[in-house]
């Protein structure tokens, strides 16, 4: 599997896992997935019966540890940032990353009408509950395309999803 088709699984099983825990938590139907090509979000589907975008992305932290965590070659240039990397303390990368991710998501404009973040947190050293105590740090963009951001709270949705964008849902979770 080539780095593209890679990719575009992991866009698959990301937003396949997202529907099934969204489904499951508010009761509303999510169906039907499939690709989209570039200027659209990466996947589309029925939510309730009305088309959604769903944009996916995954938190690792860096370039490198996304490297590592995918089981890929590292030169000695890059082991040597990974491991300067876990050195520093894994909640300071994950705002940092997270905050990142979502300002360059949200300089992205997209042919649609509707679309929503998903951000599936690929790092295993973060939790749902780190992500949720640093909420308050998180710097949302003024402006963004997106209806909704939605986090998965790890690879295989076990924490479930964490409601990140608007405020109403969010309010949600901290209560």
């Amino acid at each position: 599997m080539n780095a593209s088709e890679e990719k575009i699984a992991l866009e698959h099983e990301a937003a396949r896992l997202f529907m099934r825990l969204y489904e499951k938590r508010f009761g509303i139907s999510m169906r039907h997935i499939w690709h989209n090509e570039p200027a659209r979000p990466d996947v589309s589907c029925y939510y309730d019966e009305q088309k959604l975008d769903l944009e996916i992305a995954h938190l690792y932290g860096s370039e490198v540890e996304a490297m590592h965590i995918l089981g890929r070659a590292l030169t000695d240039n890059t082991h040597k940032e990974l491991l300067s990397l876990l050195r520093t303390p894994p909640q300071h990368r994950l705002l940092t990353a997270l905050n990142r991710l979502i300002s360059n998501k949200a300089e992205k404009t997209y042919n649609t009408d509707r679309v929503w973040l998903v951000i599936r947190n690929a790092n295993p050293l973060w939790t749902r509950r780190d992500i949720l105590s640093h909420y308050q740090q998180l710097h949302m963009p003024a402006q963004h395309p997106f209806e909704q951001i939605w986090l998965i709270g790890d690879m295989h949705g076990n924490s479930g999803i964490l409601a990140l964008y608007p405020p109403a849902l969010t309010a949600l979770e901290q209560g």
